[in-house]
């Protein structure tokens, strides 16, 4: 049966296009906020939580596949109908998931430390699957039928990458304000729609390869 492994080129697309989820971008400023002094590498340490935090979410989802691999058939077909269906809810904007639009972390996120900043993007990186679920889900489903701990710790990396990329960007660039990032928000539907229509040709696309390619 038919497979291939997640394109570096998608996967750190996927992860620019979480950050702009509207349950996310909106909070980046306050999540972010530098001052002077020794809190200055506290938005790096965030971003590295976060990024720690998505890698271990494709070992541990990779070891699943490892797991079940004799099961391969049926894990590929549950994979084809997920990611389907997760392009869907993209594509209509069905939640699948509450949002998340305030976090209690918020309010000790002040002054603290480089190490503080390290916790909390693990935590965030955890708190956030909510608002990122659809695309997050499909790369994960893909890394789970790799089943191959270094292919998923790979791949999510580059997906960290692309979602970290944006958030240092606007973290040390005095040139983002809050109507910017609102300018940015508007264009999440658009941008929603055409990531769902991307994950619905895949899931397609994988259902004919693994099913209908010899048929035809």
């Amino acid at each position: 049966m038919y497979y291939e492994a997640i394109s570096p080129v998608a996967a750190f697309g996927a992860g620019i296009l979480s950050v702009l989820s509207p349950c996310i971008l909106p909070l980046l400023p306050a999540v972010l906020a530098t001052s002077a002094g020794k809190s200055k590498f506290r938005p790096l340490a965030i971003v590295l939580g976060v990024s720690i935090s998505f890698t271990i979410m494709g070992v541990v989802t990779s070891a699943f596949g490892a797991v079940f691999h004799t099961y391969i058939g049926q894990l590929k077909l549950l994979s084809e109908i997920l990611i389907v269906l997760l392009g869907c809810a993209l594509l209509f904007e069905i939640s699948l998931f509450n949002s998340f639009s305030k976090f209690p972390l918020l309010g000790k996120m002040s002054d603290e430390g480089t190490f503080s900043g390290l916790l909390l993007g693990l935590s965030l990186g955890v708190l956030w699957i909510p608002c990122v679920g659809p695309i997050l889900g499909s790369i994960l489903t893909m890394v789970a039928l790799k089943g191959n701990a270094a292919t998923g710790a790979l791949t999510l990396s580059i997906y960290s990458l692309g979602f970290a990329v944006p958030m240092l960007v606007l973290a040390y660039s005095a040139h983002f304000s809050s109507s910017k990032i609102r300018m940015i928000s508007k264009y999440d539907s658009t941008f929603k729609k055409g990531a769902g229509i991307v994950l619905v040709a895949v899931g397609l696309w994988m259902i004919y390869q693994n099913h209908f390619r010899g048929l035809i």
